[in-house]
């Protein structure tokens, strides 16, 4: 054997080993590349179903977050609404206490013109009692026997007669009296209701005319009330003189009694009336009964003369057939004749 021959017989092997360990090296590496492909691959699917699950997310973030504002945005458009609908009833609020400022300083200026005053007293003193009375039970402005004109005459029957209403409001004194409320404003209307109650007491009660008391109208809750409770002898010494003081809410009360009387006095007067004509109807009654028994008499005589009538035609026949029964010769009346 040469000597080479072992060399190369072991540098054979050696690459024949090398060989063999650099197959085996690259199919390990073609397995590992196998492998981390399919890893990769795995991932990029799981990257993907991740990414698709993200979107769906946020889709879903986004519809939600679309829902919320849509649902603030009507939330605040009925704020807005009801906030305007508020402004709209604020400025009508204002408008309104506008026109009222306008109405309060119009109804100054017609409280402190007397006659402007008076009307608006009667005003509401036609307004209550046409409400609580029929039209026939009243009258505005009567003038009575004495030449003086009230305001209204409620025209009840006797007892207790027609009764005055007469309307006052002494406002300048009520006025000065919660301007200040010193002995002499107090005294100062005082004053100006009982010189009311003496003109309605001289010239509004009239004996056999009206009746013996009459009414001052306060057309005012206010004043009455404080008469009422502060001045309760001026109130007796007017009811005494038959003058009774009343305001809105007692003289409603008031005409509800005189409804009553007039409805009272109107069946009274309704019965007498259907009375009146019952006993005219009785009186009829009685007439048509006398006519029938007259006729009754008459026909029981016209009876009795049908029957004689008849037995008088009985009997002439009777005579008439004994006349035709009679046997007379013929010859007799030709002798006479000739």
């Amino acid at each position: 054997m040469p000597d080479w021959l072992p060399p190369a017989l072991i540098a054979s092997a050696v690459l024949a080993a090398g060989l063999l360990l650099l197959a085996a090296w690259r199919g390990r590496r073609a397995d590992d590349l196998a492998r981390l492909s399919a890893g990769i691959e795995a991932l990029a699917a799981a990257q993907d179903r991740l990414a698709a699950r993200t979107e769906d997310r946020l889709r879903e973030q986004e519809r939600a977050l679309a829902a919320r504002l849509d649902l603030a945005a009507e939330r605040t458009q009925e704020t807005a609404g009801a906030i305007q609908q508020r402004l709209a009833v604020i400025d009508a609020a204002r408008a309104n206490l506008e026109a009222l400022g306008g109405q309060v300083t119009s109804l100054a200026a017609v409280l402190g013109n007397k006659q402007a005053r008076g009307a608006l007293g009667e005003v509401q003193l036609r307004e209550l009692i046409a409400d609580r009375l029929p039209p026939d039970g009243f009258r505005w402005q009567h003038t009575l026997s004495n030449g003086t004109r009230c305001d209204c005459l409620v025209t009840l029957p006797f007892p207790p007669g027609p009764i005055v209403v007469d309307s006052k409001f002494p406002l300048e004194s009520w006025a000065a009296m919660q301007d200040g409320d010193s002995a002499a404003a107090r005294r100062r209307f005082a004053a100006d209701i009982r010189r009311h109650v003496d003109d309605i007491a001289t010239k509004y009660l009239i004996a056999g005319e009206t009746a013996e008391g009459a009414l001052m109208f306060l057309p005012s809750e206010a004043v009455h009330a404080a008469l009422q409770a502060r001045f309760a002898e001026l109130v007796a010494e007017a009811a005494r003189r038959g003058v009774h003081i009343v305001g809105p809410s007692t003289l409603w009360a008031v005409l509800n009694t005189m409804r009553g009387l007039l409805r009272d006095a109107r069946l009274q007067s309704e019965a007498r009336r259907i009375r009146g004509e019952v006993e005219k109807l009785a009186e009829e009654t009685a007439r048509l009964e006398r006519r029938v028994a007259a006729l009754r008499v008459h026909h029981a005589a016209m009876g009795q003369d049908m029957r004689e009538i008849e037995t008088t035609a009985e009997k002439i026949a009777r005579r008439g057939e004994a006349i035709r029964a009679l046997d007379i010769p013929d010859e007799a009346p030709r002798r006479a004749a000739e």
